[in-house]
């Protein structure tokens, strides 16, 4: 059993009671694309049991999230055909920080951008054009992870 926040939404999207498109699932840690991306293929990576913030996560979470990373960024990248990607994970609402349940974004970038060096503006993203992504990414994770 997990440890979970009833009110946070994450925790609702890990229990299955909000359905999301699912990238990738293991029992620490659930990867879903962002239903208000920055960028097509915008991917959070969460560990399941509910922590505010990355100082409360035991130190060998902090690292297998971490390590998860770049796995996960190199199946969407390698699906999606983007040129590279940002990594960010922000903590408590000065920074950012806007669900209070650590997550880190892998957010595509591509060469074909205008707006250099800046977030392009999120947008809310069809779910079913999500979860046919996802199953396009999960086809270049299974069995690798």
């Amino acid at each position: 059993m997990h440890k979970t926040n009833e009110r946070c939404i994450f925790c609702k999207i890990i229990n299955k009671s909000i359905p999301n498109a699912i990238v990738y699932e293991d029992d620490k840690f659930l990867v879903f694309l962002d239903k208000y991306p920055i960028n097509y293929g915008h991917t959070l990576v969460i560990p399941k049991d509910h922590f505010d913030n990355i100082l409360e996560m035991p130190i060998n979470l902090v690292g297998e999230i971490h390590s998860l990373v770049p796995q996960i960024a190199k199946a969407v990248i390698t699906t999606i055909g983007g040129n590279g990607f940002n990594v960010s994970q922000n903590n408590g609402k000065s920074a950012n920080q806007i669900i209070p349940h650590v997550h880190v974004h892998i957010v595509p970038r591509f060469i074909a951008e205008k707006i250099k060096g800046q977030w392009p503006t999120r947008r809310i993203a069809n779910v079913e054009e999500l979860k046919d992504l996802a199953d396009r990414i999960k086809m270049n994770i299974d069995g690798k992870i």
